[in-house]
């Protein structure tokens, strides 16, 4: 057995990286050379350094339950740090033979009773997670879309076709024409490659640098990217490359089309956020008012738009005005994800202090603190219904996703969650609504893609792919969900007549 730090460098940043420390992760990844390894990413399936870590938690366990005769002795479970200290691990040999002295004795007294691991206190069967085979989505309405060749950490449909972008750790978006893929067997055929390069010199070469994010604009005529090489591109359908947006000192980790389609917005490790001129590819005005890095942004109306960081803070700015024009305080720990409701009314905030906040612009303080997840939320999505929505007559509806592996729905106006989604078994990373509000799509680290009934709160369709998800997002129809996983895969399932409620 052998193995060099590169392996192990290469492990704990995709720890780092699928525990929702993107920032760590990349720090971590620049200082170990990362990029500079001969490792595919898409080889390594996910969790491995827990999964390595948790095979030698067993073996150091079995070492200690088993006796020198062969037989299986009952032990407390090991905490890892236990195993880890040869003190701890010898004296709990000596204590395992003496308890199974001890039990010895006392079946020879009793009749050789049987002594089982739930009688000596053992933890009973987890809950069931299996899924019922009648909601499966069979192979027969799935496409897999292969190409990439490390993680696809997003995915998003164009708004106008069955068109699908992708970005990934391999240093490129893809667009999937999912129209031809239906009258086509070759997958592979049907995709456009966009490659980030930087310029080095006379020559443009890979920046070997993750796409993080991407949006397309509203008409969806061009498609918006962001990498961690610090810059954002414009890219049309036909994978052309319009224009590079570059003013950014670091990665960026966000960035979103207006409504008219006329600005962009980014954010970035470098602490500001920037409104671009989608026309000209130039800056209108970069906004430092965050103290460490930002995180996420999202637009209000065409000029104003609000944006949350590691410093706790959120900032609701206007392009033109030189100071934000409210900012929100009071969570605890980095705010991860913000969202306007769909008039621009509420906006909605989700942090690391396992807390979701609404706040309103004529108030300073929440309008809720809304307690219920056990782990940091990930992310957070409004259901694209109620007043000035095209499902005017359906209640509004935020969703939040969690590292304690649930998702919830909440009632705004009530300040309650109105259902808990618990079939998944890994942290959840992606939830979005159906185009009409009546369906969730929920993507985890357990490679499940579940879609529940928004009313009922049940499960009505389920998939299970080969790579923890990190995205999932529904088509204009609303007829398709596509998911982006960790193995390099993109999923597409087809639901036509599938759901109920």
């Amino acid at each position: 057995m052998s193995f060099n730090s590169d392996e192990v460098n290469f492990l704990i940043y995709r720890y780092l990286l699928e525990s929702g420390f993107s920032h760590s992760a990349y720090t971590f990844g620049i200082e170990s050379h990362i990029s500079q390894s001969n490792i595919n990413g898409a080889l390594v399936p996910p969790a491995a350094l827990l999964n390595i870590i948790q095979r030698g938690l067993f073996y150091t366990e079995a070492e200690i339950s088993i006796a020198e005769d062969g037989s299986e002795r009952v032990i407390e479970s090991l905490s890892l740090i236990d195993a880890v200290m040869p003190d701890v691990v010898e004296s709990r040999k000596v204590a395992a033979a003496k308890q199974a002295q001890i039990i010895s004795e006392q079946n020879a007294l009793n009749g050789s009773q049987e002594v089982t691991p739930a009688a000596a206190g053992g933890r009973g069967d987890a809950a069931d997670m299996e899924i019922d085979a009648a909601i499966e989505i069979p192979d027969s309405r799935t496409t897999v879309l292969r190409g990439h060749e490390s993680e696809v950490f997003i995915c998003a449909w164009n708004p106008k076709n069955d068109i699908l972008a992708s970005g990934s750790g391999d240093s490129t978006a893809r667009i999937w024409n999912m129209n031809e893929m239906a009258s086509s067997a070759n997958k592979a055929a049907n995709q456009l490659v966009l490659r980030h390069c930087i310029q080095m010199g006379d020559a443009e070469v890979p920046s070997n640098k993750d796409v993080t994010s991407l949006d397309w604009n509203c008409d969806g005529t061009l498609l918006a990217t962001g990498s961690y090489d610090g810059y954002a591109r414009i890219w049309s359908t036909e994978g052309k490359l319009f224009t590079i947006l570059g003013q950014h000192k670091g990665p960026i980790f966000a960035l979103k089309w207006n409504k008219k389609g006329n600005y962009i917005l980014s954010a970035g490790v470098d602490k500001t956020t920037i409104i671009w001129d989608a026309q000209t590819g130039q800056s209108k005005q970069q906004f430092a008012f965050h103290t460490a890095p930002a995180l996420d942004v999202d637009w209000k109306s065409s000029t104003e738009f609000a944006s949350c960081s590691t410093d706790m803070f959120i900032h609701v700015c206007e392009l033109g005005k030189e100071r934000p024009v409210k900012t929100f305080e009071g969570h605890s720990h980095e705010v991860n994800a913000i969202k306007w409701d769909p008039q621009g009314q509420l906006l909605a905030s989700c942090s690391d202090d396992m807390s979701l906040r609404i706040w309103k612009m004529d108030s300073t303080r929440c309008v809720h603190n809304l307690l219920a997840h056990d782990k940091e939320i990930y992310t957070i999505k409004w259901s694209p219904t109620g007043p000035g929505t095209s499902n005017p007559n359906l209640d509004l509806y935020l969703a939040s996703a969690s590292f304690d592996t649930t998702v919830r729905l909440w009632d705004v106006e009530k300040g309650a969650c109105v259902h808990t989604l618990t079939k998944h078994s890994e942290p959840v990373y992606s939830v979005g609504f159906s185009p009409d509000g009546k369906y969730l799509a929920s993507g985890s680290f357990d490679k499940c893609v579940h879609i529940w009934s928004v009313q009922s709160g049940k499960l009505v369709q389920s998939y299970r792919g080969t790579g923890g998800i990190f995205e999932v997002c529904w088509n204009q129809r609303g007829d398709k969900v596509a998911a982006s996983a960790s193995d390099g895969s993109v999923y597409v399932l087809d639901l036509r007549g599938s759901k109920s409620t």
